[in-house]
């Protein structure tokens, strides 16, 4: 019961995972990232540890389609679930099980990966796709925001969403964009929402775990009211 964008940004080596779903909290369910190793995602009857053991794959030096065979391999639930995966090389990979529910399918390509199940149909994933690329230039975490937008824009999946996640790493041990939501009546829109007031921050906020000296940027900031 889930949509989700899995990409790689080749020029600067950034990793991220957007998705939407039907049940609540997909943000801690769905997305792995780890800076430098790869991405994965874990849909459908979503198990935490195989997200987990996709990380630790990437780590000991596996590419996408040797990692999403092992989870498949080792997972006795596997054709309950659907299963994505993105190298730091770019290699992507994934498997959707015969017992997802239709519209179940993925798309590969290079560095990108769109991906659902309990879709109203493939276009779903076609609008994905196009909303991650029409405008290359633009930071990952921008056009996976607008990937998932696109998504749900085209008709999303089959009784609509209630939690939203966006997860996009740079070269260091912490995320670059963490975002959740996570009980929502339109959740890929509430996460626009959070996603656009969180943007002039980003930069400033990942500067300062690495430099404290850095000047607090709240001022700069306009007041919402939220």
């Amino acid at each position: 019961m889930t949509f989700t964008a899995i990409a790689r940004d080749p020029a600067t080596g950034r990793l991220g995972i957007a998705t939407a779903t039907r049940s609540l909290a997909v943000g801690v369910r769905v997305p792995f990232v780890a800076p430098r190793r790869g991405a994965v995602a874990i849909m459908a009857i979503a198990d935490q540890r195989l997200g987990l053991r996709g990380l630790k794959l990437l780590e000991l030096g596996n590419k996408a389609p040797a990692v999403v065979e092992q989870l498949a391999a080792g997972d006795p639930n596997c054709e309950f679930r659907q299963l994505g995966a993105i190298d730091d090389d770019g290699h992507t990979a994934a498997r959707t099980g015969k017992e997802n529910r239709d519209w179940a399918g993925h798309h590969l390509h290079d560095n990108f990966i769109a991906l659902g199940n309990v879709l109203l149909g493939e276009h779903i994933l076609e609008a994905i796709e196009e909303g991650f690329h029409e405008r290359p230039l633009d930071p990952l975490e921008e056009r996976l925001m607008r990937a998932i937008e696109t998504g749900r824009d085209a008709g999303g999946q089959k009784g609509g969403q209630k939690s939203a996640a966006l997860l996009v790493y740079d070269d260091k041990d912490f995320a670059r964009v963490d975002l959740r939501v996570d009980a929502h009546g339109e959740p890929v829109g509430e996460l626009r929402r959070v996603f656009d007031f969180y943007k002039p921050a980003i930069d400033y906020y990942n500067h300062r775990q690495v430099d404290p000296r850095v000047k607090p940027l709240f001022e700069a900031i306009p007041d919402k009211g939220y």
